[in-house]
């Protein structure tokens, strides 16, 4: 019976999600560059995600995202990648030898605080296992994290390596599912339900940037440069803590010094919406290329810092807009973003 009840919350999960606008039906749709066809970091080509969403009684409401640069063995086709920090009040793994060699060589996993290092331990025992790998001694696992314990149990010790590991099989290319699913599951973002959120970018010579959010942070909230905080007063006290991760993925040919000053213009998107990066706000950015293939010059860059901003602005639009209403751990509830209001604040403008 437990497992047909988290099923049915589940399917209602995806049932509603589904019936939720994203930005763009909204009219909302920050900068110049035109989207890719799902708007998506999967746009990227081989970039895959999947998810894993734990809703359990009154209290369970975590989860786990996982991110894969390509479909084959990361740890022997590792791909060029940054990592920037620009507060880092936060929890996570592999970030120092990614900023030492330029380099990822495994998935990135997305959960929460205190499941960091299950994470780390479970992408630890999936990598080693991978056909090819029976020699390695010796692997650079990335986990990042936001603090869900608003409205989970974060001393339950959920997510278990059996989720992570059903994440990373899960991953797939094509729509990714967003708002209150995986590492999005228990977050909060500007006082309202927050979650993942994604958003994709054309560039000019013809490759694509795409970033994935998980939100869980503060702050005024402005959407397309609208003030709507003064408008929209959100029922969950907002601090201006809490923190937020960017993954942003790109095929163009750029190297691991490109991709730091790329993975720093999120952070302007992050601007964007309203975010002052407070004290307890953790904000990471880790950045990675899908090829290899030599790099652009520095004069190129500019279009993708450009994309960098605006999809991960968009992608923090998405994260709440599809996001539902959650109850969780002691009766705390954390309410989706009222979107008629919204709608006619965009329309008023």
């Amino acid at each position: 019976m437990r497992r047909l009840w988290l099923a049915a919350c589940l399917l209602g999960s995806v049932l509603s999600a589904q019936d939720k606008p994203r930005a763009r039906d909204l009219g909302i749709a920050p900068g110049i560059y035109e989207t890719g066809p799902l708007n998506a970091i999967t746009d990227v080509p081989g970039v895959l995600v999947g998810h894993r969403t734990l809703i359990e009684g009154d209290s369970i409401r975590t989860g786990v995202t996982a991110i894969l640069p390509h479909g084959g063995n990361v740890f022997q086709q590792k791909v060029p990648a940054a990592a920037f920090v620009f507060n880092a009040f936060g929890k996570s793994v592999g970030l120092p030898q990614i900023q030492e060699l330029g380099e990822l060589e495994t998935p990135i996993l997305l959960t929460n605080t205190l499941a960091v290092w299950r994470a780390g331990d479970a992408l630890r025992h999936w990598t080693l296992r991978q056909p090819g790998n029976e020699q390695v001694r010796s692997v650079n696992v990335v986990v990042g994290e936001t603090n869900d314990g608003r409205l989970n149990d974060i001393r339950a010790e959920r997510p278990e390596r059996e989720d992570f590991l059903q994440a990373l099989e899960a991953a797939v290319s094509g729509p990714v599912e967003e708002g209150a699913v995986g590492a999005g599951t228990g977050t909060i973002c500007y006082g309202w339900k927050g979650g993942i959120g994604t958003s994709s970018r054309r560039l000019p010579d013809g490759n694509v940037l795409g970033v994935l959010v998980q939100s869980n942070f503060g702050g005024q909230l402005s959407v397309d440069g609208i003030p709507v905080w003064k408008d929209l007063k959100p029922p969950t006290r907002d601090s201006g803590d809490g923190s937020i991760m960017m993954i942003v993925a790109t095929n163009g040919p750029v190297d691991a010094r490109q991709l730091q000053r790329v993975a720093r213009r999120a952070t302007f998107g992050l601007a964007r919406t309203g975010s002052s990066g407070s004290n307890g706000s953790g904000d990471f950015v880790i950045a990675f290329a899908t090829t290899r293939e030599g790099s652009i010059e520095d004069g190129a860059l500019s279009p993708y810092f450009q994309a960098a901003i605006e999809a991960t602005e968009e992608a923090i639009y998405n994260s709440l807009l599809q996001a539902r209403t959650i109850r969780g751990k002691g009766g705390a509830q954390a309410d989706e973003l009222p979107i008629e209001r919204l709608r006619e604040l965009v329309a008023r403008r």
